[in-house]
């Protein structure tokens, strides 16, 4: 278990994390999200002990990552974003290495070995690490991290730089960890957090965002009931037939995929569920659907809204309350601006006329 309590951290005047807590449970897959210079980075420095926190406390098994390091750095698996490699090393030899610097008690040959086989070493075992794909390089990272088999593993941009066949290995090899170790996996590639992770922390200015599971937060950031359906029938048959099942506020016909099949969207009260109703309309007609499938929000969606919201306001796990300003709020605040600028424009606009700027014919 991983427990942050106030975390906080400044570099000189500049506040990078701002007195932020949660805790992580053992077995739990957490993806780290955050844009740059949010402070997902140092947050992470701070957990495994890289860089001292300025206030607050990270408790690794319940030990004190600043009081007690050498215990609570026992429990943890780093993998930072360049990993630590030797190129001059062979594989084997660079593990042989860190079993030492680690103090590993765990039977070696047995145990390297276990480790070559889980990230697919075995076959390179005896080759210089420069002369590896970074493929290869990532996954000797992830196997100096497992080396002494931590309870917690911290993956920082794991698939960086990969090519897709890569992105997949290294995805089903942190699916695999997943279920022996707990796991932090931060990745600016968010398929990856969304395909692996059980639950999302988000940061942005030093707060933590979100942190809640994906599809709680998905309900967070849209009230919006929607559902995709591919049906064939009549066009405008098949939208009165919608219109009439209870809970539906709107449905609008989309393109043709084929001769009279068509997709509808549709929108619905918050909470309605209208998939039987769907079914036996569908029955009664003898119409057959194609498609059906609730329009959720993917994590870059989810990641976008929170992160270029003008308010951060720290949030607590399953309490998420994420403020974005809505297009019709927007609409709103843009004529209130309006109604108030036209007098004062209409007051400046003859002084205005009279006046040369000094800037005219400079530099913007």
């Amino acid at each position: 278990m991983i427990e942050v309590k106030n975390l906080t951290k400044y570099y000189g005047g500049h506040l990078a994390v701002d007195n932020i807590s949660f805790t992580i449970e053992d077995g739990e897959i957490l993806g780290f999200l955050g844009p740059n210079g949010a402070g997902k980075s140092t947050t992470m420095n701070m957990l495994t002990g890289y860089i001292s926190s300025s206030s607050g406390q990270a408790l690794i098994n319940g030990t004190d990552i600043l009081e007690n390091p050498i215990k609570a750095k026992s429990n943890i698996g780093y993998l930072p974003e360049l990993p630590p490699l030797y190129q001059d090393m062979t594989v084997m030899g660079y593990l042989n290495f860190v079993y030492d610097l680690k103090k590993c008690k765990l039977p070696r040959k047995a145990h390297l070995t276990e480790i070559c086989s889980l990230c697919k070493l075995t076959d390179v075992s005896n080759r210089i690490i420069r002369r590896l794909s970074k493929g290869y390089r990532q996954r000797v990272g992830i196997a100096q991290a497992l080396i002494g088999n931590p309870p917690i593993l911290i993956l920082d941009e794991p698939t960086v730089g990969l090519d897709p066949k890569q992105i997949i290995e290294i995805r089903n090899l942190v699916k695999k960890l997943g279920k022996r170790h707990t796991l932090i996996l931060s990745s600016h590639i968010l398929s990856e957090i969304q395909a692996v992770c059980d639950r999302v922390i988000i940061i942005n200015k030093g707060k933590i965002a979100a942190d809640d599971t994906l599809e709680n937060l998905t309900k967070s950031v849209s009230n919006i009931n929607r559902m995709n359906l591919r049906l064939d029938g009549a066009r405008e048959e098949v939208l009165e037939a919608i219109r009439k099942i209870p809970g539906v506020t709107s449905v609008r016909a989309d393109m043709e995929h084929e001769g009279g099949i068509f997709d509808y969207e549709i929108v619905m009260e918050e909470g309605a569920d209208i998939r039987v109703m769907l079914n036996e309309m569908c029955r009664e007609h003898s119409w057959s659907i194609y498609r059906m499938a609730n329009d959720e929000m993917t994590l870059e969606d989810i990641f976008m809204r929170i992160t270029m919201s003008d308010e951060v306001t720290e949030k607590k796990k399953n309490t998420p309350v994420i403020r974005f300003v809505t297009p019709e709020e927007q609409k709103a605040a843009a004529e209130a601006a309006k109604e108030t600028e036209e007098p004062a424009q209409e007051e400046t606009s003859e002084s205005a006329a009279s006046e040369t700027p000094e800037t005219e014919g400079g530099e913007e």
